[in-house]
């Protein structure tokens, strides 16, 4: 039974957008395709709150389906146990991209940005009380503002 879950959950996101890691790649798509971009910092093996946005909503399949024509994902990661150890560029790359959008160093920290690179909101650390169809209404306001 598990085995059918896991393969009807690989089924509903086939096709859906993947977090990427390279912003550059996904500031193109977001200039190509008229998205916004969808920044999340994270501490994949030691951040609570973390993984738990992570499991709960961005990585949801109602948020994955919105993604897939709304929004570029970036996933900066920020590992801290050696087996997870990010390459040097990646590593570089987050560095880079927490250095404009995360300076304070917070962790979650989300981030919605237009193609142009300007923030629209943060988000904070894990909404309190938010659901996954709460996170994408209030995208959908704000982009929708953006038009």
């Amino acid at each position: 039974m598990k085995f059918l879950s896991i393969l009807l959950t690989l089924f509903l996101l086939e096709g859906s957008p993947q977090w990427g890691s390279d912003f550059d790649k996904a500031k193109s798509d977001a200039i190509q395709n008229h998205k916004y971009i969808v920044i999340n910092f994270s501490g994949s093996d030691w951040c609570g709150p973390c993984i738990k946005l992570t499991r709960d909503i961005l990585d949801s399949p109602e948020f994955l389906k919105y993604a897939t024509t709304n929004l570029a994902l970036v996933r900066a990661d920020f590992p801290r146990l050696k087996k997870n150890q990010l390459d040097k560029k990646q590593t570089g790359m987050n560095e880079a991209l927490a250095e404009k959008y995360n300076q304070e160093g917070k962790f979650p920290l989300t981030v919605l940005v237009g193609a142009d690179g300007k923030v629209l909101k943060e988000w904070d650390g894990y909404p309190a009380g938010i659901t996954t169809d709460a996170f994408i209404k209030e995208i959908q306001s704000l982009t929708n503002a953006g038009k």
